[in-house]
């Protein structure tokens, strides 16, 4: 469970990284599994935007009790698991994320979003760790991003450079197994992967209930952005709760 003292620093920074590590036997579970997607999908071998899409099997870690458990303190009791992203970053040729807030590519009315960010690998400054702006969540609002299609970058929504200033970046070092939480708003990205270790992070994103899922605005969002993936099918998976909104769609979709 997360502390007093977690909890305050995700209020106050938009992230926390909890004294908390899945054990190994997990992690070999999440590689096994990961391994298993892109030898049926190699075109995601760097990443993979759903895997929850292809592979239902991940559903299992989106459900570990203490990841709930860490959540619900965040969102409250009613809330659901929206999407799940394979962020892996090979040795010598991981490409860039570039600097963005979530919440520019989701389909999310209010916007509202944790997501927990599992460290499949050791990340570190060498291998493209996750780099964030601390406190840049406060303003609760997007700033303005423009479109970005560079080869190099895992994603086309990159933040325009007056938006922050990268002398406040800090570097998110975790050990393999451990997790970060962190807020929809926040700025974040990381750096391109030249090092001979592998940086693999799997994402798990869920969402407050009296937010709404709309697959329209997905579909807009789609077109008007050139999303490579678009949100529209996503299934939704009710966590812990129920639907305060009365307006999400929990039919599964494959």
């Amino acid at each position: 469970m997360l502390t007093q003292a977690n909890l305050a620093a995700y209020a106050e920074n938009g992230y926390v990284i909890p004294d908390f590590k899945l054990p190994m036997s997990t992690i070999e579970d999440i590689r096994r599994d990961h391994d298993k997607l892109i030898a049926r999908h190699p075109q995601f071998v760097d990443y993979c935007p759903t895997v929850l899409a292809y592979d239902t099997t991940f559903l299992n870690y989106a459900r570990i009790p203490a990841i709930v458990d860490m959540v619900e303190q965040i969102l409250g009791p009613n809330f659901a698991l929206w999407n799940s992203s394979f962020f892996a970053k090979p040795a010598f040729k991981g490409r860039k994320t570039p600097w963005h807030q979530d919440g520019e590519y989701w389909p999310i009315r209010p916007i509202a979003t944790c997501t927990v960010w599992i460290a499949v690998d050791a990340s570190t400054r060498e291998n493209g760790c996750l780099r964030i702006i601390k406190g840049s969540h406060k303003a609760r609002r997007l700033f303005k991003h423009s479109r970005n299609d560079a080869t190099n970058l895992t994603l086309n929504q990159e933040l325009q450079p007056e938006e922050y200033d990268e002398k406040d970046a800090v570097d998110l070092v975790l050990e393999t197994g451990q997790v970060s939480l962190h807020d929809v708003f926040l700025v974040h990205g990381s750096e391109a992967n030249t090092s001979p270790n592998s940086r693999r992070g799997m994402t798990l994103r869920y969402m407050p209930t009296d937010s709404v899922f709309d697959r329209d605005l997905a579909r807009r969002q789609t077109e008007e952005k050139k999303l490579a993936a678009g949100h529209a099918d996503r299934t939704l998976y009710l966590m812990r709760g129920r639907d305060l909104s009365g307006r999400n769609d929990f039919r599964v979709r494959l």
